[in-house]
């Protein structure tokens, strides 16, 4: 029987109300008590590393988690993450730029509701991320909810009550879980690599989302704190110029001070492309900078993050960010 390891981190999964509303407040052993039919198909270690609502996970938490991986890597066959629902995206693209290369599954999940209610999707979500984790052809990060496993740099998501709160952005549902079967949809590569871990990441990475109105001397405050300033822009992208708030002035200056720049769109669906209309354009002529192209704004941020605790060399920084990790862009 395959080895699996299941790490919690807390969520709603693992949540109890407090009085003051859900909070997390159970065990791994609990949380397994929920879920017995796993033991027929695979052994089950657990450890507690967190126990938090996502919305207080930090970039130091992803750190923890692939350390925690790592020192139990040659031990496993593959290994569960419960993790909340609501920065589950960011950590499943942050463990994809940490842990690269890995032959084995590393499989997140979590649920809308917590595990001991009686409508509950958790036990379902974690029953499929085992099942989904002791097939041998699943290597790298994977996101599995209701039902579906997501690559982890192409999850998002998209819905705050309903259980189907996920969806695959730019990029093919990697597989469709209904016991006893693994419908795979793609095929990753199952020949046996070496996994890279990466052991620093730096926060310094600022998310802009633009809106008609706001006055572009905010980059010059953001500029202060973050070494890289992400525009959440309109449609295919693009960096507002009408003189009465010229972004793309400002823009400029922060190239100058050597800050790294992205331009994203808040479209999530088919992704930015500056060659189209002007306004792309002249922020392509004006100052040298990174298009998210397909790429999720959960992909983009943590992919910066990752790259900044090895370069601010723009140049290398350009290469890495348009270098294909899990499949997490499309050129």
């Amino acid at each position: 029987m395959k080895k699996i390891l299941l790490l919690t981190t807390g969520g709603t999964l693992a949540s109890r109300d407090s009085g003051e509303g859900f909070a997390p407040d159970m065990p791994p052993d609990e949380i397994l008590r929920h879920v017995p039919e796993i033991k027929s198909f695979c052994e089950v270690k657990a450890i507690q590393i967190l126990n938090i609502d996502s919305s207080n996970i930090q970039p130091e938490d992803w750190l923890l988690i692939m350390r925690t991986i790592r020192e139990h890597y040659d031990s496993f066959d593959g290994f569960v993450i419960t993790h909340g629902t609501d920065t589950m995206a960011y950590t499943a693209s942050a463990l994809s730029y940490l842990i690269q290369n890995s032959s084995k599954p590393i499989v997140l999940t979590g649920s809308q509701k917590p595990i001991d209610q009686k409508d509950s999707d958790a036990q379902q979500n974690v029953f499929d991320a085992f099942w989904f984790c002791v097939h041998k052809q699943n290597t790298g990060v994977y996101l599995v909810f209701d039902g579906k496993a997501i690559i982890g740099t192409r999850a998002s998501k998209v819905k705050t009550k309903s259980m189907d709160a996920f969806e695959s952005i730019n990029y093919p549902v990697a597989a469709s879980i209904h016991y006893p079967k693994a419908a795979v949809h793609f095929k990753k590569k199952t020949k046996k690599t070496e996994p890279v871990f990466y052991n620093s990441i730096k926060p310094g990475v600022f998310l802009l989302k633009l809106i008609p109105g706001i006055e572009p001397e905010i980059l010059e405050y953001v500029g202060q704190y973050y070494d890289a300033i992400v525009i959440e822009s309109y449609g295919m992208g693009g960096v507002p110029f009408a003189d009465r708030r010229n972004f793309l002035k400002q823009v400029r200056r922060l190239a100058v001070q050597g800050k790294i720049l992205a331009v994203a769109t808040q479209v999530k669906m088919e992704g930015s492309d500056l060659t189209v209309y002007e306004v792309g354009m002249k922020t392509l002529q004006s100052v040298a900078l990174l298009q998210s192209r397909d790429m999720t704004i959960e992909a983009v941020v943590t992919k910066l993050m990752w790259i900044l605790a090895q370069t601010n060399d723009f140049k290398i920084v350009e290469k890495l960010f348009y270098t294909p990790v899990n499949n997490d862009i499309t050129l």
